[in-house]
Protein backbone atom coordinates (compact mmCIF):
# COMPACT_ATOMS: atom_id res chain seq x y z
CA UNK A 1 0.00 0.00 0.00
CA UNK A 2 1.07 3.59 -0.65
CA UNK A 3 0.71 4.49 3.03
CA UNK A 4 3.00 1.62 4.03
CA UNK A 5 5.66 2.94 1.68
CA UNK A 6 5.17 6.46 2.96
CA UNK A 7 5.37 5.26 6.55
CA UNK A 8 8.63 3.44 5.88
CA UNK A 9 10.11 6.54 4.23
CA UNK A 10 8.91 8.88 6.96
CA UNK A 11 10.26 6.73 9.75
CA UNK A 12 13.59 5.69 8.30
CA UNK A 13 14.92 7.93 5.55
CA UNK A 14 17.54 10.63 6.10
CA UNK A 15 16.43 14.07 5.02
CA UNK A 16 14.01 16.82 6.02
CA UNK A 17 10.49 18.13 5.48
CA UNK A 18 9.87 21.19 3.31
CA UNK A 19 7.17 23.50 4.69
CA UNK A 20 5.26 25.06 1.78
CA UNK A 21 2.19 25.94 3.80
CA UNK A 22 2.22 29.71 4.24
CA UNK A 23 -1.37 30.84 4.70
CA UNK A 24 -3.18 34.18 4.64
CA UNK A 25 -1.24 35.92 7.38
CA UNK A 26 2.24 34.87 6.32
CA UNK A 27 1.77 34.89 2.54
CA UNK A 28 2.45 38.62 1.90
CA UNK A 29 5.76 38.40 3.76
CA UNK A 30 6.78 35.30 1.82
CA UNK A 31 5.95 37.02 -1.46
CA UNK A 32 7.89 40.14 -0.47
CA UNK A 33 10.92 38.01 0.33
CA UNK A 34 10.54 36.38 -3.07
CA UNK A 35 10.54 39.81 -4.72
CA UNK A 36 6.80 40.42 -5.20
CA UNK A 37 5.66 43.62 -3.42
CA UNK A 38 2.18 44.07 -1.97
CA UNK A 39 1.36 46.48 -4.80
CA UNK A 40 1.84 43.72 -7.41
CA UNK A 41 -1.51 42.08 -6.64
CA UNK A 42 -5.01 42.90 -5.49
CA UNK A 43 -7.05 40.58 -3.29
CA UNK A 44 -6.52 37.12 -1.84
CA UNK A 45 -7.20 35.20 -5.04
CA UNK A 46 -4.38 36.92 -6.92
CA UNK A 47 -2.08 36.69 -3.90
CA UNK A 48 -2.58 32.92 -3.62
CA UNK A 49 -2.16 32.49 -7.37
CA UNK A 50 1.26 34.12 -7.16
CA UNK A 51 2.10 32.01 -4.12
CA UNK A 52 1.12 28.84 -5.96
CA UNK A 53 3.38 29.82 -8.85
CA UNK A 54 6.26 30.19 -6.41
CA UNK A 55 5.54 26.83 -4.83
CA UNK A 56 5.31 25.12 -8.22
CA UNK A 57 8.73 26.55 -9.08
CA UNK A 58 10.12 25.09 -5.86
CA UNK A 59 8.44 21.70 -6.32
CA UNK A 60 9.68 21.36 -9.89
CA UNK A 61 13.28 22.41 -9.16
CA UNK A 62 15.68 19.56 -10.06
CA UNK A 63 17.01 19.20 -6.49
CA UNK A 64 13.53 18.99 -4.94
CA UNK A 65 13.24 15.21 -4.79
CA UNK A 66 12.83 12.48 -2.21
CA UNK A 67 16.59 11.92 -2.13
CA UNK A 68 16.89 14.69 0.48
CA UNK A 69 13.36 16.06 0.92
CA UNK A 70 11.38 13.33 2.69
CA UNK A 71 8.06 15.18 2.71
CA UNK A 72 6.38 18.51 2.03
CA UNK A 73 3.66 20.29 4.01
CA UNK A 74 1.13 21.96 1.73
CA UNK A 75 -1.34 24.79 2.15
CA UNK A 76 -4.90 23.55 1.55
CA UNK A 77 -5.14 25.50 -1.71
CA UNK A 78 -1.87 24.00 -2.91
CA UNK A 79 -3.13 20.50 -2.08
CA UNK A 80 -6.24 21.18 -4.16
CA UNK A 81 -4.20 22.67 -7.02
CA UNK A 82 -2.09 21.10 -9.72
CA UNK A 83 1.56 20.85 -10.71
CA UNK A 84 2.28 20.08 -14.35
CA UNK A 85 -1.39 19.15 -14.85
CA UNK A 86 -1.38 16.63 -12.01
CA UNK A 87 -2.93 16.97 -8.54
CA UNK A 88 -0.20 18.32 -6.28
CA UNK A 89 -0.10 15.33 -3.85
CA UNK A 90 0.12 12.91 -6.77
CA UNK A 91 2.90 14.92 -8.42
CA UNK A 92 4.93 15.04 -5.21
CA UNK A 93 4.67 11.34 -4.42
CA UNK A 94 4.65 9.73 -7.85
CA UNK A 95 6.98 12.13 -9.69
CA UNK A 96 9.28 13.30 -6.90
CA UNK A 97 9.09 10.62 -4.21
CA UNK A 98 8.06 13.22 -1.61
CA UNK A 99 5.35 12.48 0.98
CA UNK A 100 2.49 15.05 0.97
CA UNK A 101 1.13 16.57 4.19
CA UNK A 102 -1.45 19.36 4.51
CA UNK A 103 -1.79 22.21 7.00
CA UNK A 104 -5.26 22.00 8.59
CA UNK A 105 -5.44 24.75 11.21
CA UNK A 106 -7.33 27.97 10.46
CA UNK A 107 -5.06 30.34 12.31
CA UNK A 108 -4.73 31.45 15.90
CA UNK A 109 -6.93 32.84 18.63
CA UNK A 110 -5.83 36.07 20.35
CA UNK A 111 -3.18 35.57 23.04
CA UNK A 112 -4.52 34.48 26.41
CA UNK A 113 -2.58 33.14 29.39
CA UNK A 114 0.67 33.49 27.46
CA UNK A 115 -0.38 31.30 24.50
CA UNK A 116 -2.42 31.31 21.31
CA UNK A 117 -4.72 28.36 20.79
CA UNK A 118 -5.94 27.27 17.37
CA UNK A 119 -9.19 28.70 16.07
CA UNK A 120 -12.15 26.30 15.77
CA UNK A 121 -12.07 24.02 12.72
CA UNK A 122 -15.73 23.12 12.05
CA UNK A 123 -14.97 21.81 8.56
CA UNK A 124 -12.02 19.67 9.61
CA UNK A 125 -13.63 16.29 8.87
CA UNK A 126 -14.48 17.43 5.34
CA UNK A 127 -10.89 18.57 4.75
CA UNK A 128 -9.48 15.35 6.17
CA UNK A 129 -11.69 13.20 3.97
CA UNK A 130 -10.63 15.17 0.90
CA UNK A 131 -6.97 14.95 1.85
CA UNK A 132 -7.15 11.19 2.32
CA UNK A 133 -8.78 10.75 -1.10
CA UNK A 134 -5.99 12.83 -2.68
CA UNK A 135 -3.32 10.55 -1.22
CA UNK A 136 -2.12 12.86 1.53
CA UNK A 137 -0.24 11.06 4.31
CA UNK A 138 -0.64 13.46 7.21
CA UNK A 139 -1.48 16.89 8.56
CA UNK A 140 0.09 19.79 10.43
CA UNK A 141 -1.47 22.26 12.87
CA UNK A 142 0.17 25.14 14.73
CA UNK A 143 -0.32 26.82 18.10
CA UNK A 144 2.03 29.41 19.63
CA UNK A 145 3.51 29.66 23.13
CA UNK A 146 4.80 33.07 24.21
CA UNK A 147 5.32 32.69 27.97
CA UNK A 148 6.17 29.86 30.42
CA UNK A 149 2.56 29.56 31.56
CA UNK A 150 1.76 26.14 33.00
CA UNK A 151 -1.96 26.46 32.37
CA UNK A 152 -1.59 28.02 28.95
CA UNK A 153 0.88 25.42 27.71
CA UNK A 154 -1.25 22.58 29.09
CA UNK A 155 -4.21 24.01 27.15
CA UNK A 156 -2.18 24.23 23.92
CA UNK A 157 -0.94 20.65 24.17
CA UNK A 158 -4.35 19.34 25.22
CA UNK A 159 -6.03 20.97 22.23
CA UNK A 160 -3.35 19.64 19.86
CA UNK A 161 -3.77 16.06 21.03
CA UNK A 162 -7.56 16.28 20.99
CA UNK A 163 -7.51 17.33 17.33
CA UNK A 164 -4.78 14.77 16.58
CA UNK A 165 -7.14 12.01 17.69
CA UNK A 166 -9.75 13.29 15.22
CA UNK A 167 -7.13 13.32 12.46
CA UNK A 168 -6.01 9.78 13.26
CA UNK A 169 -9.58 8.55 12.80
CA UNK A 170 -9.21 9.43 9.10
CA UNK A 171 -6.06 7.32 8.82
CA UNK A 172 -3.79 10.39 8.62
CA UNK A 173 -0.58 11.12 10.57
CA UNK A 174 -0.85 14.30 12.67
CA UNK A 175 2.09 16.65 13.06
CA UNK A 176 1.60 18.47 16.36
CA UNK A 177 3.20 21.94 16.31
CA UNK A 178 3.18 23.87 19.61
CA UNK A 179 5.65 26.55 18.53
CA UNK A 180 7.57 28.35 21.28
CA UNK A 181 8.22 31.88 20.03
CA UNK A 182 11.92 32.66 19.65
CA UNK A 183 11.00 36.10 21.07
CA UNK A 184 9.75 34.63 24.34
CA UNK A 185 11.37 36.41 27.31
CA UNK A 186 11.92 33.02 28.99
CA UNK A 187 12.03 30.54 26.14
CA UNK A 188 13.96 27.85 28.05
CA UNK A 189 11.38 27.72 30.86
CA UNK A 190 8.51 27.53 28.37
CA UNK A 191 10.27 24.64 26.62
CA UNK A 192 10.74 22.77 29.89
CA UNK A 193 7.01 22.99 30.63
CA UNK A 194 6.22 21.99 27.04
CA UNK A 195 8.45 18.91 27.28
CA UNK A 196 6.62 17.74 30.42
CA UNK A 197 3.17 18.27 28.86
CA UNK A 198 4.13 16.55 25.60
CA UNK A 199 5.59 13.59 27.47
CA UNK A 200 2.44 13.21 29.57
CA UNK A 201 0.16 13.25 26.54
CA UNK A 202 2.36 10.94 24.45
CA UNK A 203 2.64 8.40 27.27
CA UNK A 204 -1.17 8.27 27.38
CA UNK A 205 -1.60 7.52 23.65
CA UNK A 206 -3.07 4.15 22.68
CA UNK A 207 -0.54 1.47 21.80
CA UNK A 208 -1.49 1.62 18.11
CA UNK A 209 -1.21 5.40 17.78
CA UNK A 210 1.74 7.56 16.73
CA UNK A 211 2.18 11.28 16.24
CA UNK A 212 4.85 13.54 14.85
CA UNK A 213 6.11 16.65 16.61
CA UNK A 214 7.19 19.96 15.05
CA UNK A 215 9.03 22.00 17.65
CA UNK A 216 11.07 25.16 17.95
CA UNK A 217 14.79 24.36 18.17
CA UNK A 218 15.35 24.36 21.95
CA UNK A 219 17.72 26.59 23.89
CA UNK A 220 18.95 23.57 25.85
CA UNK A 221 20.75 21.20 23.52
CA UNK A 222 19.05 17.80 23.03
CA UNK A 223 16.14 18.80 25.27
CA UNK A 224 13.78 16.69 23.14
CA UNK A 225 16.11 13.72 22.64
CA UNK A 226 13.92 11.35 24.68
CA UNK A 227 10.91 12.26 22.52
CA UNK A 228 12.83 11.35 19.35
CA UNK A 229 13.23 7.84 20.78
CA UNK A 230 9.66 7.41 22.07
CA UNK A 231 7.85 4.48 20.45
CA UNK A 232 4.71 6.58 19.91
CA UNK A 233 6.58 9.41 18.15
CA UNK A 234 7.21 8.77 14.47
CA UNK A 235 9.52 11.75 13.96
CA UNK A 236 10.51 15.02 15.65
CA UNK A 237 11.03 17.90 13.26
CA UNK A 238 12.21 21.45 13.84
CA UNK A 239 10.72 24.71 12.64
CA UNK A 240 13.01 27.61 11.77
CA UNK A 241 10.84 30.05 13.71
CA UNK A 242 12.28 33.24 12.25
CA UNK A 243 15.95 32.28 12.49
CA UNK A 244 18.00 32.71 9.33
CA UNK A 245 18.83 29.47 7.57
CA UNK A 246 22.45 29.62 8.74
CA UNK A 247 21.44 30.12 12.37
CA UNK A 248 18.62 27.56 12.22
CA UNK A 249 20.94 24.96 10.68
CA UNK A 250 23.66 25.63 13.25
CA UNK A 251 21.17 25.17 16.10
CA UNK A 252 19.56 22.12 14.51
CA UNK A 253 22.89 20.35 14.00
CA UNK A 254 23.40 20.42 17.78
CA UNK A 255 20.15 18.52 18.45
CA UNK A 256 20.35 14.79 17.81
CA UNK A 257 17.31 13.02 16.41
CA UNK A 258 15.66 16.20 15.10
CA UNK A 259 15.32 16.96 11.40
CA UNK A 260 14.28 20.21 9.75
CA UNK A 261 10.84 21.33 8.63
CA UNK A 262 11.77 24.80 7.42
CA UNK A 263 9.64 27.31 5.52
CA UNK A 264 11.12 30.79 5.33
CA UNK A 265 14.64 29.47 5.90
CA UNK A 266 14.21 27.09 2.97
CA UNK A 267 13.20 29.85 0.55
CA UNK A 268 15.16 32.82 1.87
CA UNK A 269 17.54 33.03 -1.12
CA UNK A 270 14.92 32.49 -3.82
CA UNK A 271 13.84 35.43 -6.01
CA UNK A 272 11.25 35.68 -8.74
CA UNK A 273 13.73 37.53 -10.95
CA UNK A 274 16.17 34.62 -11.03
CA UNK A 275 16.70 32.69 -14.22
CA UNK A 276 15.71 29.02 -14.08
CA UNK A 277 19.38 28.07 -13.73
CA UNK A 278 19.94 30.57 -10.91
CA UNK A 279 16.79 29.42 -9.13
CA UNK A 280 17.77 25.75 -9.44
CA UNK A 281 21.25 26.45 -8.05
CA UNK A 282 19.91 28.45 -5.11
CA UNK A 283 17.35 25.73 -4.36
CA UNK A 284 20.05 23.05 -4.44
CA UNK A 285 22.28 25.01 -2.05
CA UNK A 286 19.40 25.50 0.40
CA UNK A 287 18.41 21.84 0.27
CA UNK A 288 22.00 20.68 0.77
CA UNK A 289 22.54 22.96 3.77
CA UNK A 290 19.31 21.92 5.50
CA UNK A 291 19.94 18.25 4.70
CA UNK A 292 23.38 18.42 6.35
CA UNK A 293 21.99 20.00 9.50
CA UNK A 294 19.31 17.30 9.64
CA UNK A 295 21.69 14.37 9.17
CA UNK A 296 25.16 15.42 10.38
CA UNK A 297 25.08 16.19 14.10
CA UNK A 298 27.71 17.80 16.29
Amino acid sequence: MTNDRMMAQMSGRDGFIAALDQSGGSTPGALRLYGIPDTAYSGDAEMFRLMHEMRVRIMTAPAFTGDKVIAAILFEGTMDGQVRERPTPSFLWEERGIIPFVKVDKGLEPEKDGVQLMRPMPELDVLLSRAAKLGVFGTKMRSVIHLPSQGGIAAVVGQQFEVAAQIAEHGLMPIIEPEVSIKSPDKASAEAILLAELTRQIDALPDDRQVMLKLTIPDIRDLYLALTKHERVLRVVALSGGYTRADACRRLAANHGMIASFSRALAEDLRRSMSDAEFAAAMARSIDEIYRASTVKV
